[in-house]
């Protein structure tokens, strides 16, 4: 099992590195950015979508019409439309979501950015998240790319993770700190 989680793993860094070098090369990156990443929304919305694109009883050519139709709605870059059809005909659609995960990633990581998510028990404004988006760049010297999301389970403060690092100031980590320690006593 785990060799089959490897290789798709790997073929996954591989079609997203030349999904980059394509759109590189056709100085199409940010557009194609930009649609990888509204796909990628459309796939987490819609569980239909995302099971239709898995789905193995499907043939290519409804695949391929399916994707056309879209393309042709929200005028998707052809260069990625081509793409995704050359996943269908690869029979390789079913890696589709990590592949463009990666794509984002690699685009991201060639810009110099560092990833960072932001978990908050109050709904952050904009101005307070390009406050701490510009605080975090400054302190590690780098540009920060910044996941934002609300969580109300945390009852108050925040939960910051930059790569391996975590600082949990929230509320609901210092109460199961404490229901650890009284558990330990």
């Amino acid at each position: 099992m785990s060799k089959i989680k490897e290789f798709s793993n790997t073929s996954a860094e591989r079609y997203s590195l030349a999904l980059y070098e394509l759109a590189k090369e056709h100085n199409s990156l940010e557009i194609v950015e930009q649609h990888t990443s509204a796909i990628l929304k459309l796939l987490n919305l819609s569980k239909d979508f995302n099971n239709f694109l898995k789905d193995p009883t499907i043939n290519k050519e409804d695949l391929i019409s399916v994707i056309d139709k879209i393309s042709a709605e929200y005028k998707i870059n052809n260069l990625l439309i081509n793409f995704i059809k050359f996943l269908i005909e690869k029979r390789r659609i079913f890696y589709l979501e990590k592949i463009f995960e990666n794509f984002i990633e690699t685009c991201s990581n060639k810009r110099g950015e560092i990833n960072a998510e932001i978990q908050s028990a109050k709904e952050l404004s904009k101005e307070e998240i390009k406050k701490i988006t510009e605080d975090l760049a400054k302190n590690f010297s780098s540009k920060m790319k910044l996941n934002y999301k609300h969580d109300k389970s945390l009852i108050g403060g925040l939960i910051v993770k930059i790569g391996s690092t975590m600082i949990d100031t929230s509320i609901k980590n210092k109460l199961q700190q404490i229901e650890n320690k009284m558990i330990e006593a």
